[in-house]
């Protein structure tokens, strides 16, 4: 019998070559996610978000994790740090200070929310990340053209 013999220069360009092919169709397959367009799929009010992921976090991870949220509240503050515009809505006074839900703001929302103020009633829509033990986070957030 005679054994096949594969040199690694080769083994190592059809791995490249397969690796692309699939990172190829992944990309096709997978677009990137326009998140100022994606629809919500709950809708909750920004203080009982906080207490649902205060009071049991790993059931509300469950119910709000990953999925696009649409909140209701009033602005505790609005914050710019470097090119993040963060709006954040307070409701306890936690160890490390305002305890909430914190929304990162989409580059081209930035602006408006930057016109927010302390008090103002506003809905926001974003993708929910989690709780850092202390906020909940959404991401990709906008003001909901509806």
């Amino acid at each position: 019998m005679k054994k096949l013999l594969v040199k690694k220069p080769t083994v190592y360009i059809g791995a490249a070559i397969l690796a692309a092919v699939i990172l190829f169709f992944y990309v096709i397959l997978h677009p990137p996610t326009d998140y100022e367009v994606e629809p919500a799929q709950r809708e909750i009010a920004a203080e009982e978000l906080y207490y649902r992921f205060a009071t049991d976090a790993n059931k509300a991870g469950e119910r709000f994790e990953g999925k696009m949220i649409k909140i209701t509240g009033r602005v505790s503050s609005v914050e710019q740090i470097r090119d993040l515009v963060v709006v954040t809505f307070s409701f306890e006074e936690g160890f490390f200070g305002k305890e909430g839900v914190r929304c990162n703001m989409l580059e081209n929302h930035q602006e408006k929310a930057l016109e927010l103020s302390s008090g103002q009633s506003v809905r926001l829509k974003g993708l929910c990340t989690g709780f850092s033990g202390s906020d909940v986070i959404l991401e990709y957030c906008s003001f909901p053209s509806e």
